[in-house]
């Protein structure tokens, strides 16, 4: 018996416990021909499918014959009684019912089921009925759906509730689930939590785009005292998003609701009330007190959630106000030896944030002892709130500087050390004293730094800062390091890095034209070529070229010049010309926005943003493929501007005009879209009123706009030849014909419309 114990202890631990582990598609159904036996064995059925589950959740991916079979093979155990292969088989049904076909053939017995009078299989036969029901269908069982919406039984109801919420989002559902408004009502009084939580949000789904209603709802529901906590919640929710579209302040009725939330008795609307003012766009310091002030409370809660839920709420308010959360300073002093060391790191950078000069040596030490348990999105969080500490202290640069070096030496990922190697240099680039100690950190952890990107940023920064200090040499020895030690794209940073130092380091130039010349002979091109390029412009010692070619980055579209120099080679005739480097479209300079470090948790790192070379190539491409405007040669395109809104948002037609600049032309670009869905345009155009000087050379139509469906209009002027006149004021109607349609289908009621014209914004032309 021991043995067998042992054994059985053993092949736990090999597949971790989990009996599923080694499960393969083929043979999972095979033995899904189970199911085809009579009579059907409930208990070996239900394990095949417990299977069959298992795979599809773990993404397998059935193909449509396989799921076909599959989908039939399990129609066939609804001859068996037992409850849990039942509910197994609309589980089934539900995630087959996409890639299988004809999954519309088990509606009878699925209705069956939802009518029937076991109650344990009806909710679960709602959910699958909804899920293979199309809107043609849906009226066919639209009475039981009303009559499930307001059944006694909760789960009967709330399986209701919510499979409308999912049939309202298909395409012609809504209509139909906009029909049982009343019996949602009707459930929006149940005593059972859920249903009410359920009722509520189907009923603001169908009411959303009726901003009268909505405010009717929040209207009664504010006064009236909601049993479920879910409900309240999602009416604050509701209620913040209706002030966010007024743009209101806290003289709004709908703020005094969410205020009052804050006295409830439910711990988690009191959160969400507290969350929400926080979060609101106009709160002041004063509306903010009373929030604060629970929050203050829940830090001292034995409930680890609520502790984490405030210190983190408190870490956003210290970014924006710091002298509202600075009363609870002492709390916080208390949440620094919390076991949950994801509160105590929030608790010592919500104080980093809010704490004198005097505390920071005292925060730091606390920080250190414990740092390293933490994950790489708290550490990020401690980082953040650095960065923000050496602005608020600059003479403390040291410490901080020291404590961030330390972390640099830690593990972790690229993010983590990337937002400290983006801290140090923001302390760079605003703090002096600061430079020299902050560049030497940078150069110890290049030493060892195994994300190449960050290497890169590191070589472009001594290469800009370092030939400015005091002991420029110093940092010669890392770079050059990097050049014997590193991938070739870090070989290739070192160089460009050096070489600025002999171009701005008279008294480094024989060294590092010595060094330029070892480098000659790496084995990758990219190195080579800069090695020769760099040594060849040094060797002249001409500050004019240093100036020109090694100081001063090129001011064009590397993207673009690429392009340009392909088409240069391509055509023949261009090629009896040198090529001229002002056909090539200049860099969009980007300006520096200020950017306050955030305090929450980064659950993603920020999307990239799209350089303006990628941007302008897409122009190129795109206007190239309008076979109107290539008829025209315009020549190269030279810039294109950022899209202005020429309509009002709600408005029932959005335009938006991009300026694209062409040598002796301006091509319009307006994206139009239609908001009406009872609407079609029909040969859209828009009317230019120009001023003396300017032409209208040609202009490309939108043949039609259907509801929410995007549109371009190109309209092409010539521009005057004196300078002066290409300051101008355009202004602009939009003309159109319009068929009135279903809204539904989106088909015109009849070949036969009028025409009609929506005046637009002027729009402003300048040099």
């Amino acid at each position: 018996m021991l043995s067998l114990k042992k054994d059985k202890k053993e092949e736990e631990d090999k597949d971790g416990g989990n009996p599923y582990s080694n499960l393969e598609k083929t043979s999972v159904l095979q033995e899904a021909r189970l199911f085809n036996e009579t009579p059907v064995n409930p208990r070996k059925c239900t394990a095949v499918l417990a299977k069959i589950l298992y795979l599809l959740n773990q993404g397998e991916v059935l193909g449509t014959t396989e799921a076909t079979e599959c989908f039939f093979a399990i129609t066939k155990l609804f001859q068996a009684r037992d409850t849990v292969l039942r509910r197994l088989v609309y589980l089934g049904i539900k995630e087959l019912s996409g890639i299988a076909e004809d999954v519309i053939i088990v509606t009878s017995s699925l209705t069956k089921d939802m009518t029937g009078k076991e109650d344990c299989y009806r909710a679960a036969a709602i959910r699958a009925l909804c899920t293979i029901t199309d809107p043609v269908m849906l009226q066919a069982i639209e009475r039981y759906m009303k009559q499930a919406i307001v059944d006694r039984n909760a789960a009967i109801s709330s399986a209701a509730l919510v499979s409308s919420l999912h049939l309202s989002r298909t395409g012609g559902g809504s209509e139909v689930v906009k029909r049982w408004v009343n019996e949602v009502q009707e459930s929006l009084s149940s005593d059972s939590v859920m249903v009410q939580y359920h009722a509520l949000g189907l009923l603001y789904h169908i009411r959303k785009t009726d901003r009268l209603a909505i405010t009717k709802l929040l209207a009664k529901l504010t006064k009236m005292s909601l049993k479920s906590p879910y409900a309240v919640i999602l009416l604050i929710r509701i209620a913040c998003k209706m002030i966010e579209e007024e743009d209101s302040d806290s003289s709004s009725p709908y703020f005094d609701f969410v205020e009052s939330c804050l006295r409830h008795k439910s711990e988690m609307v009191i959160y969400e009330a507290a969350h929400a003012i926080v979060n609101m766009k106009k709160t002041t310091s004063r509306e903010l007190a009373p929030a604060v002030s629970v929050l203050q409370l829940f830090c001292s809660s034995p409930k680890p959630t609520l502790r984490f839920a405030a210190v983190r709420t408190l870490n956003k308010v210290a970014m924006t106000h710091p002298a509202a959360v600075t009363a609870c300073n002492l709390d916080l002093e208390n949440l620094i030896t919390d076991t949950n060391r994801s509160i105590a790191t929030l608790a010592i950078t919500t104080l980093l944030k809010t704490g004198a000069e005097s505390s920071v040596d005292r925060l730091m030490k606390q920080i250190a002892t414990f740092v390293s348990e933490i994950s790489d999105e708290f550490k990020i969080v401690v980082v953040q709130a650095i960065r923000s500490l050496c602005q608020k202290f600059p003479k403390k640069h040291g410490i901080l500087l020291n404590f961030l070096s330390g972390m640099l030496r830690d593990e972790g990922g690229l993010d983590y050390k990337a937002s400290i190697a983006d801290t140090i240099i923001t302390v760079i680039e605003e703090n002096p004293e600061a430079k020299e100690n902050g560049l030497a950190h940078l150069c110890e952890f290049i030493e060892d730094c195994e994300h190449t990107s960050l290497a890169v940023r590191i070589l472009h920064l001594l290469g800009q800062e370092g030939p400015r200090t005091a002991n420029p040499a110093r940092y010669i020895r890392f770079i050059y390091n990097r050049v014997l030690l590193e991938n070739a794209t870090v070989r290739a940073a070192a160089i460009s890095a050096m070489a600025r130092f002999g171009a701005l380091c008279d008294d480094l130039l024989p060294n590092v034209l010595v060094l330029l010349s070892r480098c000659q002979m790496d084995a990758d091109d990219e190195v080579r070529d800069r090695a020769t390029y760099f040594k060849a412009i040094l060797e002249q010692h001409e500050a004019s070229l240093n100036s020109q070619y090694i100081l001063n980055s090129l001011t064009v579209s590397i993207s673009s010049l690429e392009k340009s120099l392909h088409a240069y080679t391509l055509n023949q005739a261009a090629q009896s010309k040198p090529f001229d480097m002002k056909t090539v479209p200049a860099a969009a300079i980007e300006e520096a926005k200020p950017t306050a470090a955030t305090g929450g948790l980064t659950s993603k790192p920020d999307k990239p943003t799209t350089s303006s070379a990628t941007r302008h190539d897409m122009f190129v491409e795109k206007l190239a493929a309008v076979p109107q405007l290539q008829q025209l040669n315009l020549g190269p395109l030279f810039r294109s501007s950022q899209p202005v809104e020429l309509t009002e948002s709600e408005t029932e037609y959005t335009v938006a005009v991009i300026k694209h600049v062409f040598p002796g032309h301006i091509v319009l670009q307006f994206d139009c879209t239609n908001t009406l869905a009872d609407q079609l345009l029909e040969k859209v155009r828009v009317d230019l009123e120009l001023s003396e000087g300017w032409e209208l050379v040609a202009e490309v139509l939108a043949p039609s706009l259907q509801y929410n469906v995007g549109g371009t209009i190109y309209c092409v002027v010539s521009t005057p030849e004196d300078l002066g006149e290409c300051v101008t004021t355009i202004a602009a109607n939009l003309k159109f014909t319009v068929k009135d349609c279903d809204p539904n289908t989106g088909e015109p009621d009849s070949d036969e419309g009028y025409d009609d014209e929506y005046q637009l914004e002027d729009i402003e032309v300048a040099v």
